[in-house]
């Protein structure tokens, strides 16, 4: 009796079409390849991304969308900004985020917080950074004092009254009035300038030289007080001015100047301290600059 066959003989394996081979073995192919870059990759510490961090600081980071979303919403405000415009926002938009993270990282800043909680976070931040590093004593005010004389002089000033109105015929019949008696000029200015400080009298404030309108500052400093103006025409109108009083240029002493000195150096020390202790917080994080390439912005 004929043997009977318990399996294909092998050439049957051999007669399979050869495309499902080579399907096959492409698939597989395809599938080690894969698993071995993810290994690769994993081994590294990257994780391939289109939205790269462009700011790393304490395991937080800043990504490529969040400024870009910045850039629009200044373009929202300002318009369309050209290319190179966009990317010297970077710097600056990386020295605010960095103080931030820090906030977070030193636990003034919530994680749930809003983007409105961010600024006094970062104010309460330099603010601790500042307290121990920013003080003044009464010897370096004393050396401002002697090195820079002219930021306590008090320069020349007026202190200025004005009826504005609208013709020259006024205008003259206003000065007539106050010629005749000063004490006119309270009421005229009441009841006849369309100035803004007409309810106060005409009450304009103190003033040095170089606040005034270039129309109005030669004649209101030579007038002496209590004395009044010839009409003065301006694109605003007429003009009839009085000086209250007047004040010559003089040098403060130092009591007088020191509170003043003081918060000008303050203002100093401060800003170069906050810019000191955002460089170092930038040279502690991660910053990829190549990875927060600001798009174009669509027409």
């Amino acid at each position: 009796a004929p043997r009977r066959r318990l399996w294909p003989p092998f050439s049957t394996a051999l007669r399979r079409p050869l495309a499902y081979n080579a399907l096959f073995t492409s698939e597989t192919m395809k599938r080690a390849l894969f698993a071995a870059a993810l290994v690769l990759t994993l081994a590294c510490g990257e994780s391939p991304s289109a939205d790269p961090a462009i700011l790393s600081l304490q395991g937080q980071a800043v990504r490529r969308s969040d400024f870009e979303r910045y850039v629009a919403s200044v373009e929202a405000r300002d318009g369309a900004l050209p290319s190179a415009v966009r990317e010297a926002l970077l710097d600056t938009y990386l020295e605010r985020r960095v103080l931030v993270l820090e906030a977070r990282a030193q636990g003034l800043l919530p994680p749930d917080a809003k983007d409105e909680d961010e600024p006094f976070a970062v104010q309460r931040l330099v603010d601790r950074h500042l307290a121990s590093r920013v003080q003044i004593g009464e010897d370096e005010i004393g050396r401002r004092y002697a090195e820079h004389p002219a930021e306590c002089a008090s320069p020349e000033t007026v202190t200025l009254r004005q009826i504005l109105v609208g013709t020259p015929n006024v205008a003259r019949d206003v000065r007539r009035r106050v010629q005749k008696d000063p004490k006119n000029f309270d009421v005229l200015a009441r009841t006849t300038s369309r100035a803004p400080e007409a309810a106060a009298g005409g009450l304009m404030g103190t003033f040095a030289r170089g606040q005034l309108p270039a129309e109005l500052e030669q004649p209101a400093f030579a007038l002496g007080p209590g004395q009044t103006s010839e009409v003065i025409e301006t694109p605003l109108g007429f003009h009839v001015l009085r000086v209250d009083a007047r004040q010559a240029a003089r040098e403060a002493s130092f009591e007088e100047c020191k509170e003043r000195l003081r918060a000008t150096l303050i203002s100093q020390k401060s800003d170069q301290e906050v810019r000191q202790f955002v460089a170092g917080l930038l040279a502690r994080a991660k910053v990829n600059h190549e990875a927060a390439q600001v798009r174009p912005s669509r027409p």
